[in-house]
């Protein structure tokens, strides 16, 4: 049984996954919480990761998750089957820089997704079954994800985008696709078996020069003004109501790296993402 489970499949870095399985000539399972439609080239499952004991789903040898690790945690054993032999489990390197957030609901979710890794680790290892972790940056997708799309829908309302402090932090914004790619050679690679990767993406650049490309990517022409951090925190007080998503923790890391070794995803299985050049058209 060579057949792949996503789970997580109608999400952005899923939908990619699942593309990617096709592309190579597979017929995946697909979870989703909704119905779908029977499709020529992937076998949906409804059911949701968050009551294991009603999913009902088909004999597979590679489970990809996209969705919240700690809910895979506690599903595995219900939806384990003899065949399985990887599981390829995304994460974020959040975990690493904002797991002492200022922000509690932010911190408990970082706490929350790094006891499931650790909690993944341990079943997996019970099971007999090969995990990889991967960690991305800041995920993106035009016009589809919840990091540069937002800024992008902010820069069209606003005409302008203010910074706290200089925006000098490093980022290393990685597309949704690479990822796929991404999770289905690790999948394939033994090197990859039972190891943690951090996935940047290509370009290395300060938050101010990704913001940069986000009003190249709008074709417009780069407004940013840079603001001190205290004036941000109160400007941001005052249009919280109004991205209601966005926390004011996002100015104080505006200086700060985040940036991460992609050497060894590249040594084991040839991690190679794009250039980060968006276009919203």
């Amino acid at each position: 049984m060579d057949q792949s489970l996503v789970v997580g499949a109608t999400g952005v870095v899923g939908g990619y996954i699942v593309q990617r399985l096709v592309r190579n000539g597979e017929r995946p399972l697909a979870l989703s919480r909704s119905a779908h439609d029977a499709s020529a080239t992937v076998d949906w499952c409804h059911g949701d990761l968050a009551e294991p004991d009603t999913l009902r789903i088909p004999p597979f040898k590679t489970l990809y998750c996209t969705v919240d690790a700690s809910l895979l945690a506690a599903a595995l054993p219900y939806i384990f089957t003899p065949s399985l032999a990887r599981v390829i489990v995304f994460t974020s390197t959040s975990i690493l820089t904002k797991i002492d957030s200022e922000i509690p609901e932010e911190r408990e979710l970082l706490q929350r997704l790094a006891a499931a890794e650790q909690d993944l680790m341990t079943m997996c290892k019970q099971l007999g079954v090969g995990w990889t972790i991967l960690r991305p940056t800041i995920i993106y997708a035009e016009g589809r994800d919840e990091n540069i799309t937002r800024l992008a829908r902010l820069i069209k309302k606003l005409g302008f985008l203010p910074l706290a402090g200089k925006g000098a932090g490093l980022r290393q914004p990685v597309h949704a696709e690479d990822l796929a790619i991404a999770a289905v050679a690790a999948a394939s690679s033994p090197h990859a078996i039972n190891k943690i990767y951090a996935l940047p993406g290509k370009d290395t650049m300060p938050y101010r020069e990704m913001v940069g490309r986000i009003f190249d990517g709008l074709r417009r022409p780069r407004r940013i003004i840079s603001m001190p951090h205290f004036l941000w925190r109160a400007a941001f007080t005052l249009a919280k109501p109004f991205f209601p998503k966005a926390n004011v923790a996002m100015g104080s890391r505006m200086d700060k790296d985040l940036i991460f070794d992609s050497a060894p995803a590249i040594r084991d299985f040839n991690w190679s993402p794009r250039p980060f050049r968006p276009r919203f058209d």
